[in-house]
């Protein structure tokens, strides 16, 4: 099902919904798990990323997106001056590894406390993104809904104890992906769920016994 906006385009500051609009949902998906301003960013460019970034805003777009700035803040156009102003050192590095898709970008993320994030996605279009990756762990994040991203100790019960926690609360789970490192290693949930989310329901996950951290993403 398509919606205007995937025909007629987002709203955002050019000039591309793919290397500017899809560039800046990525940033601002990496800035919301990291959950704090950062202090440094490596960003390496895959594709036609890479071949076009400068030309395209797309420099611009992951910085904004990185300092939680949307597709439509007049600001983007001038990211990179403000990162320096704020303080945050990012950098680009391009590669010519196949990453899957010809607009991907690997974002990691310090933050001024030292909490850490690593984030691989792609703009897939008309500024829709795909994030693929948080910490080496494969998910399926799209930045529409409310996502739910639980980290967590893979271990027996805890899938059907957080989503009793969203029944309970009303929450329709739209889509489920889960990965883990190995068996009763470190694992991750992404649950995207339709309309508003009860705020206790993510404070209740986190109280769940072998749960790391539960974050959850508002739209981008």
């Amino acid at each position: 099902m398509s919606s205007a906006l995937d025909i007629i385009g987002p709203v955002m500051i050019g000039p591309s919904s793919s290397h500017t609009a899809g560039a800046c949902r990525l940033g601002l998906v990496a800035h919301r798990l990291l959950g704090e301003d950062a202090r440094t960013a490596r960003v390496t460019l895959y594709g036609s990323f890479a071949k076009t970034y400068r030309g395209h805003g797309t420099d611009r777009a992951l910085a904004a997106g990185v300092m939680g700035m949307a597709t439509d803040d007049v600001r983007l156009r001038d990211a990179l001056d403000i990162a320096r102003e704020r303080g945050l050192d990012i950098t680009f590095a391009t590669s010519a590894d196949d990453a899957g898709h010809p607009n991907t970008a690997r974002i990691e993320l310090e933050g001024v406390s030292g909490a850490r994030v690593a984030v691989l996605g792609s703009s897939v279009g008309g500024g829709s993104i795909l994030v693929t990756e948080i910490d080496g762990m494969a998910v399926s994040v799209t930045g529409r809904r409310p996502t739910f991203v639980v980290l967590h100790r893979d271990v027996p019960g805890l899938i059907a104890a957080v989503t009793d926690v969203l029944a309970e609360v009303g929450a329709n789970i739209c889509d489920f992906h889960l990965a883990r490192v190995r068996k009763g290693g470190d694992a991750v949930m992404c649950i995207e769920v339709e309309g508003p989310v009860d705020p206790l329901a993510n404070k209740r996950i986190r109280r769940l016994r072998d749960v790391t951290t539960s974050i959850v993403l508002s739209p981008v």
